[in-house]
């Protein structure tokens, strides 16, 4: 046992940083002041790995990732942190400079590929592009370098159809085309937001595929971000739990969703039906994410934990170590690692300082 947890400490040592956000926070102006919506968030994306960003809509998943790439709405904007690509700032850089990292160092695929597209350049064109700003390519050779990504993404006969316009392939097509933008100039990043919604279930499983095998061949570290847990489960090597707005739990995928020391983490967990019989009643989490505009002192999860007492409501837990390179910020994630090596039939959660109105 000892061998096998200094071969995985050696080999976590080899792994190569690619993205290292700390303490990142972003706000956002509206008519009634200003809202945090993504506070003090920290994660770091190796070379060749998936690190997955996971939570229920609102959670600022997107958001985050929207910051890392540069692309926040006017309205928003960075508060504080660093966000290091390869050991580099993004955020002290000039609007330029990032310019200049979109596409060879990053790349990111968004989760409307219809919207992202532009309707009135055919897909050749647009796939193109990248190649004539950062590889100075004429015409005719960005078309063939298009042609050639579309092949790789599998497209079928590619020559004949990157003169057509978005409108004209499927969902699943308009997908294909938007991962061969991202990954035109070999990013050392992708960042894949949702990149499988709207999609059916077929489709879904080969966009997944798609992005694995191209992860592969390019050794690129590839944020992930999505709401399924299936998906978090079969593609990625670490994940980053987030709520309101804060990371409440982060570290491997089979360590955190085998052993979750969040109840939040827990509540996603046994919210998934793997078991369900027909007529049972489907386990949930009770109530909705605070606004953010309206965060409550102390634990951001508080109003929806079944384990919540008074510290909770006084204190904002910090994300400590709680395993093998795993953190959570929960007051009571000792109780919930006891719980994990002694399994009870019911999951319930307890903790020793329960209200009394619980």
């Amino acid at each position: 046992m000892m061998e096998l947890l200094d071969s995985q400490r050696a080999a976590e040592k080899t792994l190569t940083t690619v993205l290292a956000v700390t303490g990142l926070d972003v706000d956002i102006r509206t008519p009634t002041g200003t809202v945090r919506v993504v506070n003090k968030v920290s994660f770091t994306a190796y070379q060749g790995q998936t690190l997955a960003l996971l939570g229920e809509s609102g959670c600022g998943k997107s958001m985050t990732a929207k910051a890392i790439a540069g692309l926040l709405d006017p309205v928003a904007s960075v508060a504080g942190g660093v966000v290091a690509l390869e050991g580099k700032d993004l955020n002290t850089m000039s609007a330029r400079a990032r310019r200049a990292v979109a596409g060879p160092s990053l790349g990111i695929v968004f989760q409307d590929a219809l919207t992202a597209l532009n309707p009135v350049y055919t897909v050749g064109t647009q796939l193109g592009e990248a190649f004539r700003i950062h590889r100075g390519m004429n015409k005719k050779q960005a078309r063939l370098q298009a042609i050639e990504l579309m092949r790789r993404v599998g497209i079928p006969e590619p020559e004949v159809r990157a003169s057509a316009y978005p409108h004209q392939f499927s969902g699943g097509m308009r997908q294909r085309i938007l991962i061969a933008m991202a990954v035109a100039l070999s990013p050392r990043l992708l960042i894949a937001d949702e990149p499988t919604t709207a999609l059916d279930v077929t489709v879904q499983a080969q966009i997944m595929a798609l992005l694995r095998r191209l992860r592969e061949e390019e050794n690129m570290a590839v944020v992930l971000i999505t709401h399924d847990l299936a998906v978090v489960a079969e593609e990625a090597d670490n994940v980053v739990v987030m709520y309101a707005g804060n990371v409440v739990e982060r570290g491997p995928v089979a360590t955190v969703f085998s052993a979750p020391t969040h109840p939040y983490t827990k509540g996603l967990l046994e919210s998934v039906p793997t078991h369900a019989v027909r007529g049972d009643e489907l386990s949930s989490i009770p109530g909705s994410p605070p606004e953010l505009k309206n965060i409550p002192a102390g634990c951001v999860y508080q109003d929806r934990c079944p384990m919540v007492a008074a510290i909770c409501r006084e204190t904002r837990p910090e994300l400590r170590q709680t395993g093998e390179n795993q953190f959570s910020a929960c007051h009571f994630s000792d109780v919930l690692v006891t719980q994990a090596g002694n399994p009870t039939n019911d999951h319930s959660l307890t903790s020793p300082q329960l209200e009394d109105n619980q």
